[in-house]
């Protein structure tokens, strides 16, 4: 008889947790929510529109433009995570990538593995596209510049308190010269207290 009840009790638990009732909402994706104080959506997007000022409204374009009348073309290198917690750079830098080709100041060319798939296609196409819709090789627009970048943190903890600091850094190197041309960066510091 024990054993009955106590086999009822489990399954009375299992079916609890296995229809428990838990909510979800839909939110709009311009409000501030910030969890567990580390880095989330709107450390992103604060960095994004920080990076996007400074890169488009810096002297390094308009330079460009006066040297070779031409708008110049960017390639995005990769950004190094050297903080103590995951941060995915591709959210921001999707969103500089975008302002880019909408401003219509910059040109930007596909860098990495993307590329690599690109020139894969291209490849196949030459034995497997008609002539007449191949697309050839040698035609790509070479880069100017190159963005890289790095993401840093420093933690302060003591007790129940934390102190996150947030430093993305990106510049841009020029591709034939080596030199670095700009460099922005944004800062964000959280206090978190359990």
């Amino acid at each position: 008889m024990k054993t009955r009840k106590l086999y009822i009790a489990a399954l009375v638990a299992i079916c609890m947790g296995l229809f428990s009732c838990h909510s979800v909402s839909r939110l709009d994706v311009e409000e501030e929510i910030d969890l567990s104080g580390r880095w989330n959506d709107v450390d992103s997007k604060l960095t994004a529109e920080s990076m996007i000022a400074q890169v488009l409204e810096d002297a390094w374009l308009a330079d460009h433009m006066r040297a070779k009348n031409e708008k110049p073309v960017v390639i995005v290198g990769f950004v190094k995570n050297k903080s103590h917690e995951h941060i995915e750079a591709e959210t921001f830098m999707k969103d500089i990538e975008k302002s880019f080709i909408t401003s219509k100041k910059v040109r930007l060319v596909q860098g990495g593995e993307k590329r690599e798939q690109i020139r894969g296609e291209r490849a196949d196409q030459q034995t497997n596209a008609s002539a007449s819709t191949m697309k050839r090789f040698g035609l790509e627009h070479g880069a100017d510049y190159m963005m890289q970048g790095a993401i840093n943190t420093i933690v302060d903890t003591y007790k129940k308190k934390k102190v996150s600091y947030y430093q993305v850094d990106l510049e841009l190197t020029n591709m034939e010269t080596n030199e670095i041309v700009w460099i922005g960066d944004k800062k964000i510091k959280k206090y978190i207290k359990n």
